[in-house]
């Protein structure tokens, strides 16, 4: 029987590592089913959710060149009623689509003031109110740090400078 890509098959547990378990398939195949595809939620340990000799159901999530079979359990679960369907998990670190998030507006970059402070050239201008754009706080940097260098410069030369005295 060949093994394709997406069919939902019966299997047994015959391994289980620190990372996932090994299934055997029809046809004397082995596949692995990952730690991350084992359930809906977070799992720690595998033991916890699967034992040696135990019949699951898998579906074939990936198939490799070399023969290496990837299955999920996770995948496999009938939808609840109401349920999305659970689909490839998507790692969200890794530039994947964000998840959206209540406290800020959809469709864009939230406009709420950002807290600055210190003396960066964030936070907000001297003067008045609002937002500060790139402009200004170039500016502001150029002028701070002009400032810190002129004082530099008088305080080396009360000390006499580079190279000291010469005498």
């Amino acid at each position: 029987m060949a093994i394709e890509l997406g069919s939902k098959l019966e299997g047994k547990v015959t391994g289980i590592t620190n990372f996932g378990a090994f299934v055997l398939l029809p046809g004397n195949v082995t596949g692995l089913v990952h730690i991350s595809e084992i359930a809906d939620t977070y799992v720690k340990d595998i033991n916890d959710h699967l034992k040696v000799n135990d019949e699951v159901t898998v579906k074939v999530i990936n198939v490799d060149k070399d023969g290496k079979i990837g299955l999920s359990i996770r995948q496999a679960k009938e939808p609840q009623p109401g349920q999305a369907a659970p689909g490839p998990k998507r790692d969200f670190a890794r530039g994947g689509d964000r998840p959206p998030r209540p406290d800020r507006p959809q469709g864009g970059r939230d406009d709420r003031p950002r807290g600055g402070g210190g003396n960066r050239g964030g936070g907000r201008p001297q003067g008045g109110g609002g937002r500060v754009n790139f402009e200004d706080k170039v500016a502001r940097f150029m002028k701070e740090s002009e400032d810190r260098l002129s004082a530099l410069k008088r305080h080396e030369s009360k000390r006499g400078g580079r190279g000291g005295r010469r005498g």
